[in-house]
């Protein structure tokens, strides 16, 4: 493994318990309600998660944009797990348009929410869109940025460039933009390859936006801890758990989100990621 530069700032680890289409039948631990949720989250904070990014579902088990739900969650992680920064996702999962995504961040008010770049921009609506971003950037809302493949680097700078993308919340304190490389959602069987973070990183350097963007990565599959491990050793930051993997780095399948935390976290320390 590569091995960490000294200078780098600790590892901002957070867990993803459960996502939009996972059930109880591909894990028993698997959380599904809110209560569940925000148990998991006490015991993934204990084992060294920073934040919860949280899905939240119907009482059939399927995924929702709801922002009664979402303010249940953050009230129930305020109540369980006190401190525990959440985030909300905006996923869409064929379900939902842009403009709907947008509308459930603005009536949730969330400290934090991810957005897909393909998915908000989707409907050529830019304002609307950046519109959005401003209004988080003056809320102090954090927003993360997520990427499929490294060719949307270059579009994410373009969208800088243009102006189509505000300056994030805390800009004027040194807060940079906060993006999530996604690695392995459209491989074969969803199996990631760790090898595929490298293209993300040229690009960002050919983009001119390595000093200006704070990273993370997630990843499906078997090799989720080997591609975390990667990520974590080249500067980034790691989102791990049960919405893209099961299973430990010796192939054991794990029996909670809090030991695949737990796994991650003891990674960063051998790379002096976390104090």
């Amino acid at each position: 493994m590569v091995e960490a530069m000294p200078t780098m700032a600790p590892a901002r680890i957070i867990v993803a318990p459960n996502g939009a289409r996972k059930t109880r039948a591909d894990h028993p631990a698997l959380p599904l309600t809110i209560g569940q949720l925000a148990a998991c989250a006490q015991r993934c904070r204990a084992a060294g998660a920073d934040g919860l990014h949280g899905h939240v579902r119907d009482a059939d088990g399927n995924h929702l944009l709801d922002a009664g739900l979402y303010r249940e969650l953050i009230a129930e992680m305020a109540r369980q797990v006190p401190g525990m920064p959440v985030q909300i996702t905006t996923e869409a999962v064929g379900r939902y348009r842009p403009e709907e995504q947008r509308a459930v961040v603005r009536a949730v008010a969330p400290e934090a929410f991810s957005a897909a770049l393909k998915e908000l921009f989707a409907d050529g609506d830019d304002a609307a869109t950046t519109a959005l971003y401003g209004w988080a950037a003056e809320a102090g809302i954090e927003v993360q940025h997520i990427l499929y493949a490294a060719e949307e680097v270059a579009r994410f700078a373009a969208l800088l460039d243009a102006g189509s993308i505000p300056p994030p919340a805390g800009s004027q304190s040194g807060a940079r933009h906060q993006l999530l490389f996604v690695l392995g959602r459209y491989a074969a069987d969803l199996q990631s390859d760790p090898a595929a973070l490298l293209p993300f990183l040229r690009q960002l350097d050919a983009s001119g936006l390595s000093q200006r963007v704070e990273w993370m990565v997630c990843a499906f599959g078997r090799a989720e801890s080997a591609a975390l491990g990667s990520a974590l050793a080249r500067g980034g930051h790691a989102r791990v758990g049960f919405e893209n993997a099961f299973d430990n780095a010796d192939g054991s399948r794990a029996r909670d989100n809090a030991e695949r935390v737990a796994e991650v976290v003891a990674l960063a320390r051998s790379l002096g990621r976390r104090r």
